[in-house]
């Protein structure tokens, strides 16, 4: 029998993984889909939230100031990329001064530092793009951007070398309560737990209620994004944001830690859970919202889109820890936004409330830190000769639009719980995230994942399951 059982391998499940496996306890994260990050976690703003529009006194107020503290220290033990670049809150008219001067409020009640109210020349001067109409702004020095993929893989992977397993395209059906804690019922058999962490995004209401009878009520909440070259990377500086609504933070603007431009997400309550579909309407709204921030946004250097979904609990609050009446079942669930800056601290504060049920002693030898593949187009040039040097394939450019290398691919496939599929390497260097997107570079890593993971090229997939990439042969080869 293990003693945690986590249900989800998104950021959220990951981090409350990294944070049990600093303890002597058996541990296993089950997930449906073929690899870490494979829901919400990869499609989302990539932000890391200052802290000042949760309600104070609410569970999304501590998590994100507390996640955002985190993140300094956590992103260097782990080694994935973080960057406090600021937000800024864009007020139109002078009439919502007051709604920005709420918000200043709000930070210094959850304990957000140094966020002020900037108005005239110095709005200028911090975005020299932004509309000539913006009156105000609420800066918030401490906001930030961070890689989501690369965070979530990075406390996955130092989750499994302090011991936790995953089990990959194991789906969860069922989970039935038992005299020493819970049977999970999955498409790979039964796994037998005295606890058990719902973290599973926007099913997670589902679970629950297989278990307590104070049920949950989970929306998805689709939002639509437009992603931008690299040459737009540096049109504005901070994040962006324009005044809150019911529905969220409206249409943002802010540039990536690895240089490209993103605008989005739209907020559209929806009722299907796998509906991660762009369209057009979607879309022209991003453009026509994003454009009242700044007129002069470059969309005509779009490369992609994509949409994600968020999981908005009814009451809009978090959901955290042991439900009242399921002793050993304990929830992260309604995790939307802030949830990606909120989640180092979730997993913290679920990790003590279970190793405190079971009188869980915190482990020697816990391994803390973490290298990640090294990037050779952040390299200098002598970091990449060292790097060819102790290995050729790193000198082999595969993805040229964001320079990937051959090494960096097989490094992926090879390091703790590696690549196995075309998405699977794209989230862990970014080749075919470039440009092209994966135009050029596809074919070739499809070769490197044949070759190091020994199976044929008909066997591999974009992202698992009937993913397949290939249908068949044009003709046959002696």
């Amino acid at each position: 029998m293990l003693d945690v059982i986590v249900i989800g391998a998104g950021v959220t499940g990951c981090a409350t993984a990294r944070e049990l496996s600093r303890y002597d306890l058996k541990a296993a994260v089950l997930e449906r889909e073929e690899d870490v990050c494979c829901g919400t976690s990869k499609a989302n703003s990539a932000i890391i939230h200052a802290g000042y529009d949760a309600e104070p006194g609410t569970l999304k107020a501590r998590m994100n100031v507390q996640g955002n503290r985190m993140m300094d220290a956590l992103s260097k033990e782990l080694d994935f990329p973080f960057k406090r670049n600021g937000s800024l809150v864009l007020c139109f008219d002078e009439d919502n001064l007051p709604g920005l001067e709420e918000l200043r409020e709000r930070a210094e009640a959850n304990g957000v530092p140094d966020v002020r109210i900037v108005a005239g020349d110095e709005i200028k001067a911090l975005e020299p793009n932004l509309s000539p109409d913006v009156k105000a702004v609420l800066y918030a020095p401490t906001g930030g951007i961070v890689c989501p993929f690369k965070m979530t893989i990075a406390l996955a992977e130092n989750s499994y070398v302090n011991g936790v397993d995953f089990h990959f395209n194991t789906e969860v059906t069922d989970i039935t309560r038992t005299a020493e804690g819970y049977l999970v019922h999955t498409a790979k058999g039964d796994f037998a737990a005295r606890c058990v962490v719902n973290a599973a995004g926007v099913y997670a209401d589902q679970f629950n209620n297989m278990v307590s009878a104070h049920k949950l009520h989970i929306t998805p909440r689709k939002g639509e994004y437009i992603l931008m070259d690299k040459k737009a990377g540096d049109f504005v500086t901070h994040t962006i944001f324009q005044q809150p609504t019911r529905l969220g933070k409206g249409i943002l603007v802010t540039p990536t830690v690895r240089g490209n431009l993103l605008a989005g997400p739209t907020a559209e309550d929806i009722t299907d859970k796998e509906e991660v579909c762009t369209t057009g309407e979607g879309l022209a709204q991003v453009v026509d919202k994003a454009r009242l921030s700044a007129e002069k946004i470059p969309l005509n250097m779009a490369i992609t889109s994509f949409a994600g979904l968020r999981a908005c609990e009814e009451k809009g609050d978090f959901v955290l820890g042991e439900a009242e009446d399921a002793e050993g079942f304990y929830n992260a669930a309604g995790i939307d936004s802030p949830g990606l800056s909120s989640a180092p601290a979730i997993g913290l504060f679920l990790a003590e409330q279970i190793a405190g049920k079971l009188n869980a002693v915190k482990k020697t030898g816990f391994i803390s830190e973490r290298k990640d593949i090294p990037c050779v187009a952040e390299s200098t040039p002598e970091e990449i000769a060292a790097l060819i040097a102790s290995d050729p394939a790193y000198g082999n450019v595969i993805c040229r639009c964001e320079m990937v290398t051959e090494g960096e691919i097989v490094n992926a496939v090879r390091r703790p719980l590696g690549a196995k599929s075309l998405d699977g390497v794209k989230r862990r260097t970014r080749a075919g995230m470039g440009r092209c997107q994966s135009g050029f570079c596809s074919p070739r890593v499809m070769e490197i994942l044949s070759r190091e993971l020994q199976v044929s090229p008909m066997e591999l997939t974009k992202a698992g399951g009937e993913s397949y990439l290939l249908t068949g042969t044009t003709k046959e080869f002696i």
